[in-house]
């Protein structure tokens, strides 16, 4: 079933992928280079189409960027369930002003398949485009729509690599890979390490999937009060992080804070209504400090956390 008219929806679906703004992926780069190949065009790209602008994954016959949504060919290609084929786009009413069809790129011709999330949402686009007019086929369209599946699998193949099995939270090196990410940006951000308090002890006492039960309660109690922009992350065992971007320690402690107090507030059926607590440690980012660096203060101050009694939040020194 396709959900065409849902934009927050189809948002919430692109970025479950966690793929915008990362680096280049062989898997991608060969997928539209062999569609150019087939095509025979002069250009070939996998867009994914964000809240006001495209970005690519990878192209072929052009270096990858990013452009306003409302330029965007694909932007057009995610309103409807099938591929949007263009023959001349100077005599189409709907790019015929473009600015990649007056401008320098004169692109003329475009076909494009969306790229279809399992539950119905259109990310983005594959497609081939030239600066020469062409009619396509349905046999054509029929090829690209597979290609977008293979796109599709290859994006449900990587979101399964980093995703926790247990708790539906990034894993350790998905993590990892979203802090390096805001690191190049050198935005503000704020790194929480989370400690489930004596959790070996209801391991021991009520068993090994009872604690499981337990580990994906609190996962969902912190993605429920996340941002979208927000990471959280399963470090290791009853280990957890979550990144705050754009958030000062003073914001991160507080918002630390009223996690902790939900928690060990909250009865838990899975433990006889018993309950658990949290050590959390913060450590804001410093100018110039490195990912290694900014975890292990971070990891200090959840020492500390502990040290000093457990279930309580440290900002880190």
């Amino acid at each position: 079933m396709f959900h065409l008219n849902d934009e927050p929806a189809r948002l919430a679906a692109l970025r479950r992928y966690e793929v915008l703004d990362t680096k280049p992926e062989v898997e991608f780069a060969e997928i539209v280079t062999l569609v150019k190949s087939i095509f025979k065009t002069k250009y070939a790209a996998i867009n994914l189409i964000d809240v006001d602008r495209q970005w690519m994954k990878a192209a072929a016959g052009l270096e990858v960027f990013e452009c306003a949504r409302e330029d965007a060919f694909c932007a057009h290609t995610i309103r409807a369930t099938r591929p949007l084929a263009v023959e001349d786009a100077t005599v189409d009413h709907r790019f015929m002003n473009n600015p990649f069809v007056t401008g320098d790129a004169s692109i003329r011709s475009y076909l494009g398949a969306p790229l279809t999330s399992p539950d119905g949402y259109n990310i983005g686009a594959i497609c081939v485009f030239d600066t020469e007019p062409r009619q396509y086929s349905v046999a054509d369209e029929a090829v690209l729509a597979s290609f977008a599946k293979v796109v599709m699998s290859q994006l449900e193949l990587r979101l399964i690599a980093r995703q926790d099995s247990l708790t539906g939270s990034l894993t350790r090196r998905a993590f990892v890979d979203r802090m390096d990410r805001l690191l190049e940006k050198q935005q503000t951000a704020t790194l929480l390490l989370i400690d489930l308090d004596r959790f070996k002890s209801v391991n021991d006492t009520f068993g090994h999937p009872i604690g499981d039960l337990v580990l994906k309660s609190l996962a969902a109690t912190v993605q429920a009060s996340l941002r979208r922009t927000d990471a959280f992350g399963r470090l290791g065992g009853e280990e957890f992080a979550v990144l705050l971007p754009t958030t000062d320690e003073q914001g991160a402690l507080a918002f630390a804070d009223r996690l902790r107090a939900e928690v060990a507030a909250r009865a838990l059926p899975e433990i006889a209504g018993g309950s658990i607590t949290l050590s959390i440690g913060i450590a804001g980012h410093r100018e110039g400090e490195s990912r290694d660096g900014w975890m292990a203060r971070a990891d200090d101050a959840l020492y500390a956390a502990k040290k000093n009694g457990r279930n309580r939040c440290v900002v880190a020194a």
